[in-house]
């Protein structure tokens, strides 16, 4: 058993992807989790001992947000959160099925993408605030003050012109990425860690033929799994980052160089 045993995590997005390779990981290492996803969890994780809880949740949904931070709350009550790690997110396509630009599709999609990749993260940090806070007066086994953990999955499309992001997309990704360096200023007297991770091309349900062409542009020459994404996450959440905060770790294969 580690000193990370008994920990507790709350995830979005955990039906898929790179959602779902964190909830294996962070499980795998004896942390209980809590998650929302508008899907149900897969089947077979349903004997998951540690994935105790799943809520499903509308994200786009404000009312939808505030019910599932009041039921988790409920399901927490005075016991702390040790990390939140906000992953769900939407990249959308207009009509002509192009990515949503800046002179295609209705701006109400603009603001539907902003309302999951930007204020669905905010609401949900702020709505655990205490409880994170609450691990973060916590000593660790060696007598260390790591803190809880806040893990905002960002993206590479925030940071360059992306060929399938899309405008909407990536804005509100660069948006999430200032949010990250602003919430670990504010949330440093709690005792919170703030930190980011943005996933270059990770082979998810997402990938099309069409990112293919990208892989020579990558100097590993390869694509991640969500299986290395997610051990980004859980390093940024456990006490060996314990000093680390308004930081943003890009798993990109060296992509993000160019």
């Amino acid at each position: 058993m580690t000193d990370e045993t008994a920990k507790t995590l709350i995830l979005t997005g955990a039906s898929r992807g790179i959602g779902h390779a964190t909830v294996q990981r962070f499980s795998a290492e004896n942390w209980r989790i809590i998650t929302c996803s508008r899907d149900d969890i897969p089947a077979h994780c349903k004997a998951d001992p540690n994935w105790t809880h799943h809520i499903p949740t509308d994200l786009f949904d404000p009312a939808s947000v505030a019910a599932f931070i009041e039921q988790a709350n409920e399901i927490i009550g005075s016991a702390p959160v040790h990390a939140l790690v906000n992953n769900a997110a939407v990249s959308p396509k207009s009509g002509s099925r192009e990515r949503l630009g800046c002179l295609n599709g209705d701006i109400d999609q603009w603001r539907r993408v902003y309302e999951l990749n930007l204020f669905t993260p905010l609401a949900l940090c702020r709505g655990f605030a205490a409880a994170l806070g609450r691990a973060g007066k916590v000593e660790d086994t060696a007598g260390k003050r790591p803190g809880a953990a806040i893990v905002n999955i960002t993206s590479i499309a925030g940071h360059a012109i992306h060929p399938f992001a899309g405008s909407a997309y990536s804005t509100s990704k660069a948006a999430l990425s200032a949010l990250t360096r602003e919430l670990s200023v504010e949330f440093a007297q709690l005792g919170v860690r703030v930190n980011a991770v943005a996933p270059g091309e990770i082979e998810t349900g997402m990938i099309g033929p069409e990112y293919e062409p990208l892989i020579p542009r990558i100097p590993m020459l390869r694509m991640g799994t969500p299986e290395e994404v997610a051990g980004a996450v859980y390093q940024l959440c456990n006490s060996d980052f314990g000093y680390v905060t308004g930081t943003e770790i890009f798993v990109t294969g060296g992509q993000h160089l160019y």
